[in-house]
């Protein structure tokens, strides 16, 4: 399985959370990302969103054909984003497109083992991948790159 952790670009300050839309950065870090993604996905990745209104928003610069789900709002839980991508076990390729601090915990645990977080950029994708070896598996980064890089 690969799981691809996508932090939402930039967006603007303001109040609700859930409503701040991006910025002109954020579009464009956006779309410099979702083309570096579209070349290297397999055409049946499943795109999981949070429901905010930036991640939607960041999502849409790779695809409209994407699962908006409640678990991957602000503030969730890290072990609630591991069960909804179905890590390690649930096969194929699955995107994430949600929200600092929980991507950097979602890392840490299966990269480390560990209860931080991890610092993802705004508008950075981290790809993890589960390799089977005999009767275990283990968790490997495949990349990790931002916006600014590419």
């Amino acid at each position: 399985m690969d799981l691809i952790l996508w932090r939402h670009a930039e967006a603007e300050d303001g109040f609700p959370d859930a409503k701040r839309a991006l910025t002109e950065k954020g579009h464009k870090q956006a779309a410099r990302m979702a083309q570096w993604l579209q070349s290297r996905l397999p055409e049946d990745a499943r795109i999981l969103v949070s429901p905010a209104t930036r991640a939607q928003q960041t999502a849409t610069a790779l695809t409209k054909d994407f699962s908006t789900l409640e678990a991957l709002a602000p503030g969730a839980d890290a072990q609630a984003l591991i069960d909804a991508a179905g890590w390690p076990r649930a096969g194929g390729t699955v995107v994430i497109v949600g929200h600092q601090p929980t991507l950097g915990a979602v890392l840490a645990r299966i990269l480390a083992q560990g209860n931080d977080s991890w610092n993802v950029k705004k508008g950075a994708v981290w790809w993890l991948a589960n390799k089977k070896r005999g009767n275990s598996s283990e968790a490997m980064l495949k990349v990790a790159i931002s916006p600014d890089l590419l």
